[in-house]
């Protein structure tokens, strides 16, 4: 992210014009990464594969262990709301800064209640909805309350520790999420999602906040929606993420990553900033203080 960068997303957010997307790295130091659940749960069901730190393939193997999906995802969010409970949120994390923000749509690839916390705090009144992904089309798109900066919509697209059947946890739960989005839309000529969140997604620029767009489900999203808009109507994104690990056997492996990195996403129209959510907090404040 350059100057320009900085200054667009600082008059963005204050203005409401931007819509907040938020993964897991959002909430390090509260919830234990994918990574360290993956290991946790690998450990406690005996995983036999190398590849452990999959957290939808170890969960996979859980699932075939205790033969009932539903209770296994109970003990997760359970295990998830304790250890949440038991790590008070920073006042600069990343949750209550945006919540101070006038923005009407949240949405999150998260199982916690960390954001609509965070809105209560502020004087808000959030809706928290949950995308009923394991439903066909048949079903219909569901009818969503008209979002507003006082009572703003918290979008919980896989689902919600509040309702354990609702998680997107398994290789199979993400094979049926991803079925779902596509033959739904094929089949109808509609996107499954509801229209406030179309709306939000596709006329907003979007905050991407510990969320890795090499994940599928963003994939089949973003590329679905962004193929509709209009070139002249396409608005500028930004991504907060880490840095993939790199071979450190290559020679100049990080810098040839960090311009992969750039070059790829400039492709999507995202501008990315490499770095925690704390530190890019950190510096958010900091342009807001100078501007």
């Amino acid at each position: 992210m350059d100057d320009a960068d900085w200054q667009r997303l600082v008059d963005q957010l204050r203005r409401g014009d931007c819509t907040p997307f938020l993964g897991a790295g959002a909430c390090s130091g509260r919830l234990p990464t994918g990574g360290e659940l993956s290991d946790l749960y690998a450990a406690r069901y005996g995983y036999p594969f190398t590849d452990r730190h999959n957290l939808a393939r170890v969960m996979q193997y859980a699932e075939a262990e205790v033969r009932d999906p539903v209770d296994l995802k109970v003990d997760v969010c359970n295990r998830l709301r304790g250890l949440g409970k038991r790590r008070p949120p920073d006042p600069d994390d990343v949750h209550t800064l945006l919540a101070g923000f006038p923005l009407p749509v949240f949405l999150t690839t998260n199982y916690d209640d960390f954001l609509a916390d965070a809105l209560r705090r502020q004087g808000k009144d959030p809706q928290e909805e949950i995308s009923p992904w394991w439903e066909t089309g048949t079903a219909g798109i569901p009818m969503l309350p008209e979002p507003t900066v006082d009572k703003p919509l918290v979008y919980h697209l896989h689902g919600s520790w509040r309702e354990p059947r609702s998680l997107v946890l398994t290789e199979s739960d993400y094979l049926t999420y991803l079925v779902n989005m596509v033959d739904t839309s094929a089949a109808n000529g509609r996107h499954p999602l509801p229209t406030a969140i179309l709306e939000a997604m596709t006329m907003r620029p979007l905050l991407f906040v510990g969320y890795s767009l090499q994940d599928w489900t963003f994939r089949v999203l973003f590329h679905g929606l962004a193929r509709d808009i209009p070139h002249r109507n396409k608005r500028r994104h930004v991504s907060v993420q880490l840095m993939p690990e790199v071979n450190g056997t290559a020679r100049d492996a990080e810098e040839k990553a960090r311009r992969y990195l750039t070059h790829y996403l400039d492709g999507w129209n995202i501008s990315i900033f490499l770095g925690t959510a704390a530190e890019f907090c950190a510096e958010l404040r900091r342009r807001m203080e100078a501007s």
